[in-house]
């Protein structure tokens, strides 16, 4: 594709493209991130031993999971403060913020309580980015598109599970109020294989003002 025209064009300096399992928050992170020349930090499940465990048996490793997640993400935002002194400019493929939401979806009470002593102790000021764009599909759409990437592990993942996840996420993005947020329906678009959609929604972000906003095209054909 053609990228748009950035010259003289406030841009977002920090961007983190959030949403569920499957929505396509990784590969819209590294497309904007080469549109606008940003670094890319990227959430890296895959150093996450547990995380097969825990789609196997949820109950029994969600705690390990988390912290494991928990303890990564608090060493990316030392990096990020270390490095705000060169003013960067990133796109992140999550939300420190919700990190919370997987741990009160997947932990008992008690779990739930030592997280958060641990979450209070290791996340001090988090930088928040300039937007955010939650991406949003249906639970039959989220389903569809991981068996389509074919990780194997993630095949283990229940229609029930994901369902209470997209209410999770939109409860949480309902409250949301610390960044600049797009929330975009991504059912019937393709934001990576898709220039025209791509585009639309590149142009949209640059012409955003403060608040929330909402992003729902018609697809165009390839």
């Amino acid at each position: 594709m053609t990228s748009p025209q950035l010259s003289n064009i406030s841009t977002p300096r920090f961007i983190a493209v959030e949403g569920p399992i499957g929505v396509g928050k990784t590969s819209l992170s590294r497309r904007l991130a080469d549109t606008f020349n940003y670094d890319l930090l990227l959430e890296k499940a895959e150093e996450n031993p547990f995380l097969d465990r825990f789609y196997q048996d949820p109950r029994t490793h969600a705690l390990a999971t988390q912290l494991f997640f928990l303890f990564q993400r608090a060493q990316q935002i030392q990096e990020l403060r270390q490095d705000d002194m060169f003013e960067p400019v990133r796109v992140s493929d999550f939300l420190i913020d919700k990190d919370r939401l997987f741990a009160e979806l997947n932990l008992d009470q008690d779990e739930y309580a030592l997280y958060l002593s641990v979450y209070r102790h290791l996340i001090i000021d988090a930088p928040n980015p300039d937007l955010v764009i939650y991406l949003q599909a249906p639970t039959e759409v989220l389903l569809g598109r991981i068996q389509k990437r074919g990780i194997a592990s993630e095949q283990m993942i229940e229609a029930g599970y994901l369902e209470q996840l997209n209410r999770a996420y939109t409860e949480f993005f309902h409250y949301y109020t610390h960044s600049k947020l797009l929330i975009v329906n991504s059912a019937e678009i393709d934001l990576v294989a898709n220039d025209d959609d791509y585009e639309q929604l590149v142009k949209y972000i640059l012409s955003l003002p403060s608040g929330t906003h909402y992003f729902n095209p018609k697809p165009t054909l390839l």
